[in-house]
């Protein structure tokens, strides 16, 4: 048998993903098991989203929680490079091999031109799918739009009738009908590849045996199935997770729970807590304990045990296992040193002292100050909002607005944050001071703070965005009537 090889492969598009840590501690567990290696992807194809600081804090992450790869980006290997975007000219090699052997082929639909398809399709009641028109283009007509220079992009011919057979490790077998199977676009307009063709064809050069990822993805799995047999490979063996739910049971969201690794990190949990969590998510050791350390769940792991049921990530559940690694695993020796390192580390004292420094005349005054700074969520309630002088509708939905702002900000810096609420006070014709006073609330707990920008700027984005989510909840948020046109609104600005 040859060598066991699995891989994560997250998009640096954002903070770090609960879910994300959750594939690679199976995958790595699995890999570790088995004597194989474990391998790390960026895939970064989408150029408009994807950022070198969403790469690090990835890793940082992934890193924290005591996750290591054999071969990524950051420590190389012989199957690199390991960032899509350093792949390019394989995938345009590997789409051309496709269309000449007549498994893919040009299409040079408009947006509009497909905007208005799937119009009408939903009129008549048909699947919204590409309907294969391209296809009735003689080579003389793809050859004439291709010398004219007219943008075009890269699909997969799809069999029309029949059933897809998928083998799953944990599922069996599952059969999925041609018919609901869309001609994916595999090369982009840019010249970029979509998730499927870079997926397939990394993994295969990457030789990766064991394909372990989300439920979310047992549909896309006879597109990658039938390029696998398009370019003559052998397929990995497949298999997938249950993905992770909230405590109502709807998959788990940012909107209801915290999902930022680097979250958990700022609020104070142990890394070894937070992977223990992880690997309860819908696992068990075979004697059903609770608590257990990542070695040993790599020795005892065999992913016949992941149970199908979507598990629930439960944040009091991960705040009780923590408290027990607290008590059980640290001496106060122990508690002090990881408390330091946590709150009192040099690099975060020292981006907090310039603010505090101006604003005490002793010692015992910095609590008062930055207290804030040590803390996690705020237990704000709306008579801190007492003084703010805008009108109940427009402070919940300034603040409203706010959240949606910070949220789309893919920089995290203080001059960026500071120019985008500036300008969304502006665009609300609001004065900046009161605009800017809710705000302080919400991140400091009070209107007499240091600077809320920095403030923001030294906690993170995950901590920032929760106490505003929070906020946003004390104050009562948008109605669902409220939300469409606050939509509306905020999508116009």
């Amino acid at each position: 048998m040859s060598e066991v090889r699995t891989r994560i492969a997250p998009s640096p598009t954002g903070d770090p993903h609960v879910g994300t840590a959750y594939i690679a501690l199976f995958n790595m567990a699995f890999a570790r098991k088995m004597g194989g290696k474990f391998i790390l992807r960026i895939e970064d194809t989408d150029q408009v989203r994807s950022t070198p600081e969403s790469e690090k804090m990835i890793l940082d992450a992934l890193r924290w929680l005591g996750l290591d790869w054999d071969e990524g980006p950051d420590v190389g290997g012989e199957c690199g490079p390991y960032r899509q975007s350093e792949r390019s000219d394989i995938y345009a090699q590997y789409a051309q091999e496709l269309i000449s052997k007549g498994h893919a082929f040009y299409a040079f639909e408009t947006p509009e031109e497909l905007d208005q398809m799937r119009f009408e399709q939903k009129e008549q009641g048909l699947p919204q799918k590409y309907d294969g028109r391209a296809l009735k283009l003689s080579q003389e007509e793809v050859q004439a739009k291709l010398d004219a220079g007219i943008p075009y992009v890269v699909r997969m011919k799809v069999p029309e009738e029949g059933t897809c057979v998928v083998e799953d490790m944990l599922r069996g077998t599952i059969e999925i009908d041609w018919s609901q199977v869309d001609m994916q676009v595999l090369l982009k307009a840019d010249g970029m590849p979509t998730y499927h063709l870079a997926n397939v064809v990394d993994d295969h050069l990457m030789k990766i045996t064991h394909v372990i990822r989300g439920e979310e993805w047992i549909n896309s799995a006879p597109k990658h199935i039938l390029l696998y047999q398009y370019f003559g490979w052998d397929m990995p063996t497949l298999c997938h997770m249950p993905l992770l739910r909230n405590p109502d049971k709807s998959k788990l969201s940012k909107r209801k729970n915290p999902t930022s690794i680097l979250y958990y990190q700022r609020m104070g949990y142990m890394s070894e807590a937070v992977i223990n969590y992880l690997g309860r998510m819908g696992w068990s050791m075979p004697d059903e304990r609770e608590k257990f350390s990542l070695d040993e769940m790599v020795e005892h792991f065999d992913i016949q045990r992941v149970s199908l049921g979507g598990p629930i990530f439960d944040v009091d559940k991960l705040s009780w296992l923590n408290g027990m690694w607290i008590r059980e695993n640290l001496s106060p020796e122990a508690f002090a040193q990881k408390y330091v390192e946590w709150a009192l580390n040099p690099e975060y004292l020292m981006k907090i002292l310039p603010l505090v420094i101006p604003r005490v005349e002793t010692f015992s005054d910095v609590a008062d100050v930055a207290g804030f700074f040590l803390k996690g969520m705020l237990p704000i309630t709306k008579e801190d909002f007492a003084t703010v002088k805008l009108e109940e509708t427009m402070l919940r939905k300034s603040m409203q607005f706010a959240l949606w702002r910070l949220e789309a900000l893919s920089t995290w810096e203080k001059d960026e944050i500071f120019n985008s609420m500036k300008s969304l006070a502006q665009s609300l014709e609001i004065k900046p001071k009161d605009f800017f006073a809710p705000l302080f609330v919400a991140i400091s707990g009070t209107t007499a703070s240091v600077s809320v920008f920095d403030s923001m700027a030294i906690l993170g984005s995950d901590i920032s965005r929760a106490r505003m989510r929070t906020a946003v909840n004390v104050l009562g948020g948008p109605s669902k009537k409220e939300a469409k046109v606050w939509q509306k609104e905020f999508a116009q600005l």
